[in-house]
C-alpha cells in the first residue's frame, strides 16, 4: 500500500478542482460582454492545473510519503485556516489589505522575521493589484481602500 496517502490527497484535490472549475463556469458574464480574459478564465486555468496535479499524485505517488505529524501538521492546519479567512475577508477588506495579511502571516510562519514578512506581503499585494487592475483590466476588490 505504498503511496496511499498521495492517492487519497490526489482524489481529494481532484474533487476540489472539479467543484472549483464548475463554480467558475457559473459566474455571470460581465456587463458589456465577454472579454478575451474573462472572470472565468483564470479560475478555469487554476482548476485545470489542480486536476493535472491531482491525477499525477494518484497515478505516480511517492512510495515513501508520510502524513505530516506534530508541528508540521499544525503548520499545515494554520496555513489552511489563513487561506480560508483570506477568502472570507477579500471582499470586505479588499485585495491589498487581505493579501498583505495572508502573505505576511504565511511568510512569518515559514520563518521570516515579522516586519520583513508583512512588507513582502504589502509589496506583493500592490504589485499583483496593479497588474490585475491596470495591466489585465481585471478588477480586484478595493474593500476599505476603495472609498465612497
Amino acid at each position: 500500500m505504498t503511496g496511499m496517502g498521495d492517492r487519497i490527497l490526489g482524489l481529494f484535490l481532484l474533487v476540489v478542482a472539479v467543484a472549483y472549475g464548475w463554480v467558475a463556469q457559473q459566474w455571470p458574464e460581465p456587463f458589456g460582454g465577454a472579454e478575451g480574459v474573462g472572470p472565468e478564465t483564470f479560475p478555469t486555468i487554476l482548476a485545470i492545473v489542480l486536476v493535472v496535479g491531482s491525477l499525477y499524485l494518484m497515478i505516480k505517488p511517492d512510495a515513501d510519503a508520510k502524513w505530516p505529524v506534530g508541528k508540521s501538521a499544525l503548520e499545515l492546519v494554520i496555513s489552511i485556516i489563513v487561506l480560508v479567512v483570506y477568502a472570507l475577508l477579500l471582499e470586505p477588506l479588499g485585495f491589498i489589505i487581505s493579501t498583505t495579511l495572508a502573505v505576511g502571516i504565511l511568510s512569518w510562519r515559514m520563518g521570516a522575521p515579522p516586519l520583513r514578512a508583512f512588507v513582502t506581503g504589502l509589496i506583493s499585494a500592490v504589485v499583483v493589484f496593479g497588474l490585475f487592475n491596470y495591466g489585465l483590466s481585471l478588477s480586484l476588490p478595493n474593500g476599505l481602500l476603495g472609498g465612497s
